[in-house]
């Protein structure tokens, strides 16, 4: 099958990792793929077979997504378009008015609902990646929709738990990442022993240091920027336990991996969460909750009930993704 993928970029975030591994998945398969974005670091863990094109998808204009769209239209041609996010949605629409082939969305996220979600309704199909995200969407929905869970790669590693009070945050670093909060949390615990690493980049990384700084955290909390997939497992199984603060997530990638591993986690209290939860979830952004959450584990191990039975493997995942593709192109040929 000759698929199309296009995303905002390949760089960092739970989205784009998704991306990634299921490319990797379908291109062993056999399937030709091309793939489509403003580029990124994370291209360079692309499987050789597969093609690039660098076009404008992650600008929010309607000039330049219908010229990534005519771009693309003179590039090649797929039996199906996949986007990933609301941006490359309407270059998959325009360009699938431009070559009349089937296209279908990946939803990843609660997204604001406003017109910017116009082309959902005119999609294929669409994907769910928790049936929280399908909730929320439910009056953008098109006539094919499924929810498709993240997947994840079996760990190497396995959680050690060598270093007592080690705390861990991995995530973008971004508001909707919830870290200021962590950070106003644990300024509160300062007789206690603890350190926190914290794993990742992006637009709120200064910020956060200062901020860390400011609240007097500085010598027990270490920004590691940026890390491979396997440096990030790495710190996983050496951890005491995972910090996932957000406000909001349509599934939370690291939750799945650290539960996967037998990390202890301290998850935010999430819809999408609570399909794989039974109890234990913190209220997302009450600092003082956060802090007995904190206190509680430190005390006496507790952390938030997750079941790794229900989370599958990217083989799962695209196996999944791969029949839905088959009900959309049998749909087109009636």
């Amino acid at each position: 099958m000759k698929i199309l993928y296009i995303v905002p970029g390949l760089d960092e975030g739970g989205a784009e990792v998704h991306v990634l591994n299921l490319i990797r998945e379908l291109s062993e398969r056999g399937h030709d793929i091309t793939l489509a974005s403003c580029g990124g670091r994370l291209e360079a863990e692309l499987p050789e077979n597969v093609r690039v094109i660098h076009v404008p998808s992650e600008r929010k204009n309607p000039v330049t997504i219908i010229h990534s769209a005519r771009t693309l239209s003179g590039l090649g041609r797929w039996e199906i378009i996949h986007a990933h996010s609301r941006v490359p949605a309407w270059v998959a629409w325009v360009l699938s008015g431009l070559t009349r082939t089937p296209w279908l969305m990946t939803a990843h996220a609660l997204y604001s609902l406003n017109a910017g979600l116009i082309p959902l309704r005119r999609a294929d199909g669409l994907i769910c990646v928790s049936e929280a995200v399908k909730n929320h969407l439910a009056s953008y929905l098109p006539a094919k929709c499924t929810v498709i869970p993240n997947g994840i790669i079996p760990p190497v590693f396995r959680h050690k738990d060598s270093i007592a009070n080690r705390l861990l945050f991995v995530g973008r670093l971004t508001r909707l990442k919830g870290l200021d909060v962590v950070l106003r949390a644990l300024a509160g615990l300062a007789g206690r022993e603890w350190t926190l690493d914290v794993v990742g980049d992006g637009p709120q990384r200064v910020e956060l240091e200062e901020l860390s700084e400011g609240l007097g955290l500085g010598e027990r909390v270490t920004f590691r920027g940026a890390r491979s997939r396997g440096e990030v497992e790495e710190f996983m199984a050496f951890a005491s336990c995972l910090l996932f603060p957000s406000h909001s997530e349509g599934m939370g990638l690291v939750v799945l991996e650290a539960a996967s591993m037998g990390l202890p986690v301290i998850a935010s209290d999430l819809e999408a969460l609570r399909e794989i939860a039974s109890g234990g979830l913190i209220p997302a952004g009450d600092v003082e909750a956060w802090r007995g959450a904190i206190i509680g584990f430190l005390d006496s191990g507790t952390a938030s009930t997750l079941n790794p039975a229900k989370i599958i493997t990217v083989h799962e995942m695209a196996c999944r993704i791969e029949k839905f593709y088959s009900v959309i192109l049998e749909q087109q040929r009636h």
